[in-house]
């Protein structure tokens, strides 16, 4: 029989810390598209330039990067946009809750930079109390009340009813910075935090970082400034 052949390749850095990463794979997962999955380490090179590796893979010198049957998508927002127009489900079938879950997936797309700077993604480290300033506690009050009002209007337990989104794939880095960082968050909101953190594909990426080489470790997120020491 001939071979079978994926039909494209998703490009993603570590799983142990890269973010945007997550959301990548998380749309094109719950898209169903087969694609090869390309892991690139990460490396330190200092003031937030790209890393070699990923900058000679990808057009941007940024992950996620998709490749799919002949499309080229290199950005985080345009990837889950390209998944939804595969498997439409991923976005709510109401316009209204549509637009809802659009806007807040954008924020968060295009916002909360102190929280990102104050609590880096780190699956397999916890630094409770640490990254507490003034703009990341202003970020996590903001997105408890995203999370608050998208939960209460489709009826949760995710963000727009019973099914994992694309706007729940946007949120899914928080999640795991909240149970990192573990800052102190509301009872409802630690509610979806476990709804996320269960999920079958969230499970397996969390596995999946536990089991990259320990020659992949970065100190800058091993021990990073605002951890409580």
């Amino acid at each position: 029989m001939p071979e079978i052949r994926p039909e494209g390749r998703l490009f993603i850095g570590n799983k142990r810390y890269s973010s945007w990463s997550l959301r990548g794979w998380l749309a094109v997962r719950l898209a169903g598209l087969d694609v090869e999955e390309v892991v690139i380490r990460l490396e330190d090179v200092g003031g937030g330039a790209p890393t070699p590796a990923v900058r000679a893979a990808t057009p941007a010198g940024l992950v996620p990067y998709l490749e799919h049957r002949g499309a080229r998508i290199w950005e985080s927002l345009a990837v889950a946009e390209y998944c939804a127009e595969i498997a439409p489900g991923l976005w709510p079938a109401d316009r209204v809750l549509r637009a809802h879950a659009r806007a807040i997936a954008a924020e968060m797309h295009a916002g909360f930079r102190g929280l990102r700077q104050a609590m880096p993604m780190n699956l397999g480290r916890e630094f409770p109390g640490g990254g507490r300033n003034a703009e990341s506690l202003a970020d996590i009050a903001r997105i408890e009340a995203i999370w608050r009002e998208a939960r209460a209007a489709s009826g949760g337990p995710l963000l727009f009813g019973a099914e994992f989104g694309l706007a729940d794939a946007m949120y899914a880095p928080v999640v795991t910075r909240f149970l990192t960082w573990q800052p102190e968050i509301a009872a409802d909101t630690q509610g979806y935090c476990t709804a996320v953190r269960t999920h079958p594909l969230m499970a397996r990426w969390y596995a999946e970082a536990a089991a990259e080489p320990a020659s992949w470790l970065l100190d800058k997120y091993e021990n990073p400034p605002g951890a409580a020491r």
